[in-house]
Formats: structure tokens, C-alpha cells, sequence
């Protein structure tokens, strides 16, 4: 009997972390490859790459927004609901995006629907139910196999991405991701119902407690501070890197390969924190990695431009990449429980996204005025060391949650 309630968990788990996996790889992977559309619809739009920087920047903002909003629907109504709206929502930007004819198009398809169908398919929604069904010790590791799968959807969705713009055109290209998008209605059934769980130090706080409290931890405060820089980072790079390499008169493929060796690269590095994550401190590992990003992206800028160059420093910055999204969601697991991480952990995520606002929009706007992505360049450089510096003083021990009598 023992035996096959073991084997049960075991395979429940199995499921609910492969299907949260290959989630990631849809909504995470497709919007990983959105830096390769920019050259080619600019140039089919004649439009700057500022207006295709905005829609990114847009996109990031409803994302991140959004994200602690489906998170509460997820919490207290169900993840699977959430996730089918989010393909629809999702396919439809797609969509949009693959017809737009102008300004307005990309804003609302690449924009607003795609960052409403990534904030409904999200790490903050997906992530929660494998927290929920891992025992705490294997945690983190599984949390790095869950975000793992976003790195691999970047690998693979690059390559394609990068196959169907030259063999197809931008617009059949968007037309055929956007069918992708609905194998996550099917894979959304494996996540299906809401948290049923009750860690011992929320069980007697409700949703709104919990947030009143929670925004009054300096910890919490200070992995919002640095999770800001996360999403500068990546979005940065994901949105510009392509069109750089570009500028620098090498092979525009080699953009292609960049984005797809920094998912590949990440598949390794998310894995290696989470695992890492289980031993040892995640504060100092966090702090540790926002370093390297630096180190790795000042190295890049002062060494002659290459395809050896550009290739080792999407290796590199892939190693570093997502390996965040474990670390960080488990600190909040470690302080919170895990009764309401879709919400808490969705507010965490929209400084992600602000920081992805200002990484998309940054970029554009100094390139627009300077013809160049030099100073941005060095603002990653400086936020990385500040996000090294604010996750020293966290303090990732159990909360405990005062309850308010209503008679007090």
C-alpha cells in the first residue's frame, strides 16, 4: 500500500514537472526568439527599430503586470484554466503580429497579446504547481528542471524561428508558431485544479494577509530590487543581440545561432543552480551569478568582435541566463510557503518584466540616437554588480506570519 502510494507521488510528480517543462518551451522558447523578427519586419515595414524596441518593451510590461494578476486567479481558481487562456491570448498576438502593416499592429499583437498569453503561461503560473508537489528537499532541483524547459524552448524555437523567416518569410513564420501555441492547451490538463496544499506557517492567513506582510519584508523588497536587473539583462540581449551582430557585418545566421546557444547553454545552467540551490546558499549563488553576467558581458564588449566571440559569449551568458528563476522562486517558497507563490511570486516577476520594459525600450532608444548599442551595453554591466550587491543581506529563513484578530 506504502509502496503504491510512493510510486503515485512519484509519477504525479514525473507529469506535473514535464508538463510544466514543456509549457515553459512554448511561451518561454517562442518569445526567446523575437530579437530575429526585428531586422526583417523593420525592413519589410519600413519602420525604426525603436517602434519594434517599444511593442518588445510593451510586451514585457503587460507581461510582467499581468503576471501577479493570473497568478491570484491560478492560486484560487486553477492553473489549467489560466494556461488555456493564456494559449489563446498568445496565438492570437501571433497572430496579429504575423499581419501587422504597421505601428499599431505590433503593439497590440507583439505587444499586448503576446505579453498577456506569456503572463498566463508564465514561470509564476507554471512554477507554482511543481512546488506544490515536490517535497522541499528536491525543490530547487525541480524548479531548475521545470525553467529548464524555457531554455530549451529557446534553443529550439530560435532554430526554427530562424529556419522559417529564411525559408518562409517573417509573417508565415509568426503564422506557424502561432499554431504551436495550442499544444499548451493539451499540456495544461497535467496541471489541472488549484493549490489544495496549506504549508504550516500560512494555514491561517488568507491571500490579502499574506500580501500586507509580504510587502513589508526587506528580504522580499530586495529580491524585487534585483530581479529588476534579471529582466534588463536577458531582454536586452534577446531583443538587440541578433540585430548587433547584424550591424557588425557578420553572418545574420550567426544571430540565429547566438539566441539558440544561449537557451542550449542554459538548459545546463538552470539545471546546475537548481541543483546547487539544494546545498547551498541561494542568496550567495544569486549574488554570484549577477557578478559573472557582469564579468562575462564587460569581457565581451572589449574583445574583438568575432563569430568565435559572439558564439562563447552567448555560451557563456547562457550559462547564467535563467539559472535566476530557481533561485529566486525558491527563496520566496522558502520565506512564504508555497500556499500563495503564484501571486507572490507573480509581483517578484513584474519587476522582472519593468526591468524587460527598460532592457527592450533602452536599447532601442540609444541605438536611435547614437547608432549604437555601446551605452547600453555598460548599464548591464553596472546593474549586474548592484544585483550582486542587494541579494548579500537577504535573509531567506521561514517567515512567521503574525495573524490579526478581528476583535483586535
Amino acid at each position: 500500500m506504502y509502496k503504491n502510494l510512493m510510486n503515485q507521488k512519484t509519477t504525479n510528480i514525473i507529469v506535473v514537472v514535464g508538463a510544466a517543462s514543456l509549457i515553459l518551451v512554448i511561451s518561454i522558447g517562442i518569445r526567446g526568439s523575437f530579437g530575429l523578427y526585428m531586422t526583417p519586419i523593420t525592413n519589410s515595414l519600413q519602420i525604426s527599430r525603436e517602434v519594434f524596441s517599444i511593442a518588445i518593451a510593451i510586451q514585457m510590461l503587460v507581461w510582467g503586470f499581468g503576471q501577479p494578476i493570473f497568478g491570484a486567479i491560478a492560486d484560487l481558481y486553477g492553473t489549467a484554466k489560466v494556461i488555456v487562456l493564456g494559449a489563446g491570448l498568445y496565438a492570437c498576438g501571433l497572430t496579429i503580429m504575423g499581419l501587422s502593416s504597421g505601428p499599431v499592429d505590433l503593439y497590440t499583437g507583439a505587444g499586448a497579446l503576446v505579453g498577456l498569453g506569456t503572463s498566463a503561461m508564465g514561470f509564476a503560473i507554471v512554477l507554482a504547481p511543481v512546488v506544490r508537489v515536490v517535497p522541499k528537499n528536491r525543490r530547487s532541483l525541480a524548479l531548475g528542471i521545470a525553467t529548464a524547459g524555457g531554455s530549451f524552448g529557446q534553443f529550439s524555437m530560435a532554430l526554427l524561428s530562424g529556419w522559417l523567416i529564411e525559408t518562409e518569410g517573417w509573417s508565415t513564420a509568426l503564422f506557424i508558431i502561432a499554431v504551436i501555441t495550442g499544444l499548451a492547451v493539451i499540456l495544461a490538463f497535467a496541471l489541472k485544479g488549484k493549490n489544495q496544499q496549506s504549508e504550516k506557517i500560512q494555514e491561517s492567513t488568507n491571500l490579502t494577509e499574506t500580501l500586507n506582510q509580504a510587502v513589508r519584508h526587506k528580504s522580499y523588497l530586495l529580491l524585487i530590487a534585483g530581479f529588476f536587473v534579471c529582466g534588463f539583462h536577458v531582454t536586452f540581449v534577446a531583443t538587440h543581440l541578433p540585430s548587433y551582430v547584424s550591424d557588425l557585418g557578420l553572418d545574420e545566421m550567426l544571430g540565429a545561432k547566438a539566441i539558440a546557444l544561449i537557451g542550449l547553454a542554459n538548459i545546463a545552467g538552470t539545471l546546475i543552480f537548481g541543483w546547487l540551490g539544494g546545498y547551498y546558499s541561494k542568496k550567495l549563488l544569486l549574488s554570484g551569478l549577477y557578478l559573472f553576467r557582469s564579468i562575462v558581458i564587460l569581457c565581451f564588449v572589449m574583445s574583438p568582435k568575432t563569430e568565435l566571440s559572439v558564439l562563447l559569449f552567448a555560451g557563456l551568458i547562457g550559462l547564467l541566463w535563467l539559472g535566476t528563476v530557481p533561485l529566486t522562486s525558491g527563496i520566496v517558497a522558502n520565506i512564504f510557503g508555497s500556499k500563495y507563490l503564484g501571486t507572490l511570486f507573480g509581483i517578484v516577476f513584474l519587476s522582472h518584466q519593468v526591468g524587460s520594459f527598460f532592457g527592450a525600450w533602452i536599447g532601442g532608444k540609444l541605438f536611435h540616437f547614437t547608432s549604437s548599442y555601446d551605452f547600453a551595453w555598460y548599464i548591464s554591466i553596472a546593474l549586474g554588480v548592484f544585483a550582486a550587491i542587494v541579494h548579500l543581506p537577504i535573509n531567506d529563513k521561514p517567515y512567521n506570519f503574525v495573524i490579526k484578530s478581528k476583535f483586535s
